[in-house]
């Protein structure tokens, strides 16, 4: 009996040393795990990394399936060349690169891009062209530069001066538009206009930013509707006021962006310029009287208790970056800054996750949304929040990284 006891006293001792071993293998092994993406850098690099990761060639940015250009290629691209004048990390300046030396030939023409469809979302990717052709001077990036101002020229407009969002959606007004075309158009306007013509292009501008002031604004809850129809045809549209339906949290996002960014590029004198700041001012009160306790916003923004409602990650993401910068640029007060920060600190814990090789994800953002189309997209609650949800959509990943930038995260 006492040999028996010895004997499974041992074969005890033997399984536990073994599974001691096993755990220490494992351990290892998950430490020996190669980090593609240091944790030890700030926020704003490790997102940009991890997207270079997960598309390495940034012409697929949006989970395409062919090369493309888009305003998502753009968003994110423009996000990386930010993190990439704090960090001089050549792996990003040669991400953006190579986006511009695939999607632009030697003449100019922008491959996949078609400017009869006057499509506002083509201008986006203008931006990191912009910037490509400040750092190389290479003509074809200028001549790229050209057929997006051509296209703006010639876009067709509403009886007031205000951009159709794209040809096959006459007379509508959206506000994600006024993000897609004015910055990039200010910019080039202050880099290769004469005065005179700079002037014309600066009140255009201005131009669209006052009408969506006019037309999509609700005055009693001061945030912004999605999109506004001139004719009133659409089924989206109120039959007196043209709007649509809702507060959606990216395109008021979108517009914020905007608001934010043309500044940077629109001369101080212009009288639109504190227009746009009292705008800027206007739109920060709105929004945050709908921010979550947690620092996050809602799908549908002034929705919150509605069942099917959820707290979304690429306006949130907007909407820190808008506030950020506000403050550090002036247009706001300090105090909005601590909103930004208790936003910035929900999106890290709501929707931040970090893999084992390092690779950052933001989850729960909004696929895609917009109005009218084929199959067609009515702008009622059920439509914003039945949307796929899906993490990493570059509409959220950029914007998080200009939060991030804003924030020194």
């Amino acid at each position: 009996m006492k040999k028996n006891t010895l004997f499974g006293l041992l074969a005890i001792l033997a399984l536990t040393i073994s599974s001691c071993k096993q755990q220490k293998k494992e351990q290892l092994a998950e430490n020996s795990i190669a980090k593609v993406v240091p944790e030890d850098l700030k926020w704003s690099e490790r997102m940009a990394l991890s997207e270079i990761h997960r598309f390495p060639d940034a012409a697929y940015l949006d989970f395409r399936k062919t090369p493309g250009w888009s305003y998502t290629n753009g968003l994110v691209l423009q996000a990386v060349s930010k993190v990439y004048e704090q960090t001089k990390n050549q792996k990003l300046f040669d991400y953006i690169y190579d986006y511009g030396d695939q999607m632009i030939e030697e003449d100019g023409t922008i491959n996949t891009y078609r400017l009869p469809t006057y499509n506002l979302d083509m201008i986006k990717s203008g931006d990191p062209i912009f910037y490509l052709y400040q750092k190389k001077k290479e003509p074809r990036f200028l001549m790229a530069m050209d057929t997006l101002h051509k296209q703006l020229e010639g876009q067709p407009m509403t009886s007031e001066g205000g951009y159709w969002h794209k040809k096959r959606y006459p007379f509508q007004m959206w506000l994600d538009g006024v993000f897609m075309a004015e910055p990039f158009h200010a910019k080039y306007a202050k880099a290769f206009m004469n005065e005179d013509d700079a002037k014309k292009v600066y009140d255009k501008i201005v131009l669209q930013f006052d009408l969506i002031q006019k037309y999509n604004h609700d005055p009693k809850t001061g945030l912004y509707f999605h999109g506004w129809d001139e004719s009133r045809e659409q089924r989206w549209a109120n039959k007196e006021t043209g709007l649509s339906q809702h507060f959606w949290s990216r395109g008021m996002g979108w517009y914020g962006m905007a608001l934010v960014d043309v500044l940077d590029h629109l001369p101080e004198e212009h009288p639109g310029y504190d227009r746009i700041k009292g705008y800027i001012k206007g739109y920060a009160e709105a929004i945050v009287k709908y921010q979550a306790e947690n620092g996050t916003w809602y799908q549908v923004l002034d929705l919150p208790n509605r069942e099917g409602n959820y707290l979304e990650a690429t306006g949130t993401s907007m909407f820190t970056y808008m506030l950020a910068k506000g403050a550090n640029k002036g247009y706001l007060d300090q105090e909005y800054m601590e909103y930004a920060e208790k936003a910035y600190a929900g999106i890290l814990k709501t929707f931040i996750t970090v893999e084992d090789n390092g690779v950052v994800s933001l989850n729960r953002c909004c696929a895609v949304a917009g109005l009218g189309g084929n199959p067609y997209r009515d702008g009622s609650f059920e439509y914003y929040i039945g949307e796929k949800i899906r993490a990493n959509d570059p509409k959220g990943t950029g914007p998080f990284i200009m939060a991030s930038v804003e924030l020194n995260q």
